[in-house]
């Protein structure tokens, strides 16, 4: 996430159609890695939940590393309402941006959950029966969205971005096992898997203290960066 943009000068105030589909293609492909790399490691690892965290954890992390490159020169590649309005709060981005990023990013990862559902014969949707919103998970995704957004702009602020896309994946890849919510760390695809009733879903009824936690998480990754790196630069211009 948060490549800087090889173009649109206006990046920062105003979005532009290619900066929008790159959010919504980003943030489905995200939800399709996610949740189909789920089915397939409930396919063929049936009964062994460790290898089949392990091999969806690889896919996402993996795939993940893929679709920065891919549209972090556009848009900075969040796929991520906390990453966007971190973006704001550090400088980044205007407000304007991310009330058009933002609900572009839900709509893409609901989309992609859909997809990933009907690669595998199933039905576009299927409601999540998976409930996650026990105090270890939601403390989880307070620590794993404080720690995605120190990576990100730590990257940024200290002229690093260009390793944007192997740190981000690292963590998210990491975070799959050191946190009890395997690291959703994102609102939007939270919503996204709430479509799926696989492997990688999330109950409706989890969402809501999902985000919130997430929300909380991101709040407390802005509050250490200011800390650790007090200024900060709008992301603009060629990659580092």
């Amino acid at each position: 996430m948060l490549l800087k943009s090889r173009e649109h000068p206006s990046l920062g105030t105003n979005p532009t159609f290619a900066q929008l589909l790159a959010e919504f293609l980003g943030s489905a492909l995200l939800a399709a890695i996610v949740i189909g790399s789920g089915i397939m490691a409930q396919t063929l690892s049936p009964g062994d939940v460790g290898l089949q965290l392990l091999e969806n954890a690889a896919a996402t992390a993996a795939g993940l590393f893929a679709i920065i490159l891919i549209f972090g020169p556009i848009s900075g590649a969040h796929f991520n309402p906390i990453v966007t309005m971190a973006d704001v709060l550090r400088g980044g981005r205007s407000w304007k941006v991310a009330t058009a990023y933002i609900p572009t990013q839900v709509v893409g990862c609901a989309t992609g959950a859909m997809l990933a559902n009907l690669m595998f014969s199933r039905g576009a949707i299927s409601i999540s029966t998976h409930h996650r919103s026990t105090a270890a998970h939601l403390l989880a995704e307070v620590v794993a969205t404080a720690g995605l957004i120190l990576v990100i702009f730590s990257l940024q602020a200290s002229d690093r971005g260009g390793l944007a896309p192997q740190a981000v994946a690292s963590y998210i890849g990491a975070a799959y096992f050191f946190t009890s919510s395997t690291s959703f760390a994102n609102p939007a695809i939270a919503v996204g898997r709430m479509f799926s009733d696989t492997f990688a879903g999330i109950a409706p009824s989890s969402v809501p203290a999902f985000t919130g936690a997430e929300l909380l998480g991101g709040l407390a990754g802005i509050l250490l960066l200011a800390i650790l790196y007090p200024t900060n630069e709008p992301l603009q211009g060629e990659p580092s």
